[in-house]
């Protein structure tokens, strides 16, 4: 059950005339009063033919009309509103159960406490099965204002209970940190003028884009202007910015004029001093681009800082800053990936969206690695190769998850659920990314013998799942990772360990493929050799010591280190 608290209006009449009529689409049908706070003598006019709007109008403004003859400044703001919409697949509410919910929303937002006998005119009128409406005139029979702060949560709370006394849908507690739903106008402006979003969802999507790609506040505003947006800031005497507002083009009031919404209004994680903590506390030395000579791409840089989310859990503020971060990497890994992915990419972030903020304040300073990554991905010029993308997207899969479960273990249901919603979309993605690779390493097997050592290699490091691992459908093509990284010097008992560790196993759909990307990451370069190493390092020293040589002309030996001597005498 949803009860949504509108924006204070001044005009009684009117919203009984809207609650009374039609509809916009003739959906109201036989509007009348199932509560109120004095069900005798109170003008129905959807049950009796005498009745007049105006009449119940004067009737529950009579409160405000007293107050306004007294004191010198009238009242404006005095109409309160609330529907009350039960869940689709509930049942039927009679009108008997939908007025003793109504008094309960009203006791609980302030309106009319229990046992108050100067509390607020209020009504609740039924013009459709599945909700209410609930009027009220917001100032009392003693001439008072109600209390009403924070009257959204105490409601939200009274919803819940209703829900579970009464037999319907439950949903989840909100904290607070929720985007701000687009009203029912602003839905209809945008279905008038035939755009995809209202205006709030286009201005936050564009709003999340910016931010991997800057490294300060003048650069975000900077950037949003050039992406199109319409922007007007807030400074101060010294030219710093101080705040901003962002609007759509084409989106206009009945004046003409551009309609602006404030970054905190649109999410209450885009307000510019939440946006400047995030830029300021990873702004890089230098800028992505000039890391020429890295010895690996953004693709694997990021897969590797992945990893740290699952590390730095033990502190909630660490923790939330990784998972607001791990957000900006799924936008950034969102627009450079390729068009087969793109899709399920964007909606695996525009899920997470809301898994990004909770009330856990966030230590921006402990992610710089995550955020790094994200800035160098969508500044790099050339896509990923496939081994390596479908390593980012398991791993983005992997870290969901963990964020979901942090998430749950802080009972944030809400950012959990969006966790959820997330990885099914990431899941879908890691499988599409995985289908050139696996078709690859499928088309060139091991020899048997080979893969026998290797199913003992599996049996041996990840006994738990071993028998899950080979009836994996990826086995052979997992046979073929495994001697492929054997073959650049790597042990892949030393592997499969190292793997499962990184990536419970338990929870895998598909172990063989989840390893398939895990190993393929961290094998991908060839292991040292410890020969050849210090073969390359005696001929250093030798080129860099003075011809004292041998009476045979030949360079003195190198003596052994401190630790070759002790394996030395252990053999």
């Amino acid at each position: 059950m949803i009860a949504a608290i509108k924006r204070a209006g001044a005009n009684t009449r009117g919203l009984l005339a809207y609650l009374y009529g039609p509809g916009r689409q003739d959906e109201h049908l036989d509007p009348h009063i199932v509560a109120g706070f004095a069900m005798l003598g109170m003008p129905d006019p959807g049950r009796d033919e005498n009745a007049t709007l105006t009449e119940l109008a004067r009737y529950l403004d009579e409160p405000v009309s007293l107050r306004n003859s007294e004191f010198g400044k009238p009242v404006t703001d005095h109409v309160w509103h609330c529907p009350v919409r039960a869940a689709p697949e509930d049942r039927y509410l009679s009108d008997t159960e939908w007025g003793e919910i109504a008094q309960r929303i009203v006791q609980s937002a302030g309106i009319a406490p229990a046992g108050d006998d100067l509390a607020c005119r209020w009504i609740a009128v039924r013009h459709a099965d599945d909700h209410i409406h609930i009027l009220a005139t917001t100032v009392r029979e003693d001439g008072r204002r109600p209390k009403l702060h924070d009257s959204g949560l105490r409601v939200g709370d009274a919803c819940r209970e209703i829900e579970k006394d009464y037999g319907l849908r439950r949903l989840k507690k909100g904290d607070r940190t929720g985007a701000r739903r687009p009203t029912q106008a602003e839905m209809h402006k945008a279905e008038r003028l035939g755009w995809d979003q209202p205006s709030p969802e286009w201005l936050q999507d564009r709003i999340r884009a910016a931010i991997p790609h800057v490294t300060s506040a003048e650069e975000f505003i900077a950037y949003l202007e050039a992406g199109g947006v319409v922007v007007q800031v807030r400074r101060g005497p010294s030219g710093d910015l101080l705040g901003y507002t962002a609007g759509r083009p084409g989106d206009l009031n009945e004046a003409g004029e551009q309609i602006y919404h404030p970054g905190s209004k649109i999410s209450p994680d885009l307000s510019l001093p939440k946006i400047k903590a995030r830029l300021e506390s990873s702004r890089p030395e230098e800028h992505p681009t000039a890391r020429r000579n890295h010895p690996t791409t953004p693709w694997h840089q990021a897969t590797d800082a992945l990893d740290t989310l699952h590390t730095d859990q033990a502190d909630d503020t660490h923790a939330q800053a990784h998972i607001t971060a791990l957000g900006e990497l799924l936008e950034a890994t969102a627009q450079k990936a390729p068009a087969h992915l793109r899709a399920e990419l964007q909606a695996a972030s525009k899920a997470f969206a809301r898994a990004q903020r909770s009330q856990v304040r966030a230590e921006d300073g402990a992610v710089h690695a995550l955020r790094s990554a994200a800035r160098d991905i969508v500044h790099t010029a050339t896509g990923p190769d496939g081994s390596a993308l479908a390593a980012l997207v398991a791993a983005l899969v992997w870290a969901t998850i963990v964020a979901g479960r942090w998430h749950e273990a802080k009972h944030h249901a809400h950012q959990a659920e969006a966790a959820r919603q997330a990885v099914q979309h990431l899941q879908t993605a890691a499988d599409h990314a995985l289908a050139p690779t696996l078709a690859e390493l499928t088309a060139r097997p091991p020899r048997d013998q080979a893969r026998r050592v290797l199913a003992g290699d599996i049996r041996a490091a990840v006994p738990d799942h071993a028998e899950r691992i080979l009836a994996d459908p990826a086995w052979p093509a997992l046979a073929t990772v495994l001697a492929d990284a054997e073959a650049r010097g790597h042990q892949p008992h030393q592997l499969l360990k190292e793997a499962a560790v990184q990536r419970e196993l338990t929870t895998a759909r598909q172990p063989a493929r989840v390893l398939i990307t895990r190993i393929q990451h961290t094998s991908r370069n060839p292991a040292p050799n410890r020969r050849a190493e210090a073969a390359r390092l005696q001929t250093t020293m030798a080129g860099s010591i003075p011809a004292h040589q041998t009476g045979d002309g030949r360079l003195p030996s190198v003596p052994p280190s401190p630790t070759e001597q002790q394996h030395r005498q252990r053999r």
